[in-house]
């Protein structure tokens, strides 16, 4: 479980343990799906016809008939809500030609998403040989998935979906069960058992959970609700400094005003146990004096913020204010005075 907002990880049990990703692998290749409508190389109307391969996928389906055209959106609300393994492949083949190339585009793809242990051999997760992730690359692409497409995440949020009169629940019975909760993904295999990548937004704050290896349905939805339950009731997230906020003043060489506010460009949040301050040390580093003139916006320095568990953060700190130059008759004079009154100490 991670809060992704100050990236604190709240609860760890091998995470980076390989693991088979059932239908949680679709959430790459929806990933992928959504990158090509952002770039403009895909629109929700366009169409895919489904192949043989895609018609007898066996598993969880959307019922596709042998060469019908699907409009992406379809797919796409097959995938996420029905977690349908003949979509994954009829997108494999529109997008990539087959699904091989398509599963080399994922693993290309997690790579480059910070995903350092994954390998996606199929779409849609079927079981494969040598197809694996962990809970942490899930918690990574979950995250990346929500930043990334804020105009496509709402399909996550979509708690059923009918298609050819055939009406389906989505598997993610959070959706229900635990206020906020807006996505992710279902999976099961034999091998795997039961997980889910699972977010919820509560008050302004997210958090991320993934579990696997739960042995049915509802252990798999009793388990994900106490889990979000007690990451929102036992840790909070508390601001430590506003955007904007000064975090120190450094002095100036030869400007009109003789210190300059270093100011926090975004704001900085900490996620501590809940009723416990987190009470952070902040040290202001900048090599000053800063010579003038200074742009309002300039990287000065660093604030680096030490919380009471030990752990070190730190931030970059941006001058809060234009400062221009001295008149040339009062750098003169400065510098005169710096220089008789430095070497007279």
């Amino acid at each position: 479980m991670v809060d992704p907002q100050t990236s604190t990880v709240l609860l760890y049990k091998d995470a980076e343990t390989p693991m088979a990703p059932s239908s949680m692998a679709k959430l790459m290749t929806i990933y992928i799906v959504f990158e090509e409508l952002a770039a403009g190389r895909l629109k929700l109307d366009s169409r895919f016809r489904v192949s043989e391969r895609a018609r007898a996928m066996g598993g969880s389906r959307m019922f596709l008939e042998l060469g019908s055209e699907v409009s992406v959106e379809d797919l796409i609300k097959g995938i996420i809500v029905l977690s349908g393994n003949d979509a994954c492949v009829v997108i494999a083949e529109g997008l990539s030609g087959t699904e091989e190339a398509f599963a080399e585009r994922m693993t290309k793809r997690a790579r480059e998403l910070g995903m350092t242990k994954s390998v996606f051999k199929d779409a849609s997760g079927w079981p494969y040989e040598g197809q694996y992730t962990t809970a942490r690359d899930l918690a990574v692409l979950s995250h990346r998935t929500i930043e990334d497409f804020p105009q496509y995440y709402r399909y996550y949020a979509e708690q059923n979906w009918t298609y050819n009169n055939i009406r389906q629940e989505n598997r993610n019975r959070l959706l229900k069960l635990t206020p906020g909760t807006d996505g992710l993904k279902t999976g099961h295999t034999e091998e795997g058992g039961y997980g889910q990548a699972t977010s919820a937004v509560r008050d302004g704050r997210r958090l991320i959970l993934v579990v696997n290896g739960l042995t049915s349905m509802a252990e798999r939805a009793q388990e994900t609700a106490r889990l979000m339950e007690w990451g929102f009731r036992e840790s909070t997230n508390t601001t430590i400094f506003r955007a904007g906020d000064t975090v120190a003043e450094a002095p100036v060489w030869l400007g009109a005003q003789d210190k300059v506010p270093l100011v926090m460009p975004k704001a900085v949040l900490v996620t501590s146990p809940a009723g416990q301050p987190p009470s952070p040390r902040v040290i202001a580093r900048f090599e000053g004096p800063i010579p003038a003139p200074i742009a309002k916006g300039t990287k000065i320095g660093t604030a680096v913020i030490t919380l009471a568990d030990g752990k070190t953060m730190e931030y970059p700190l941006e001058a809060g204010a234009d400062v221009p130059r001295m008149g040339v008759v009062s750098r003169v004079g400065a510098m005169v005075k710096h220089y008789l009154f430095g070497w007279l100490s």
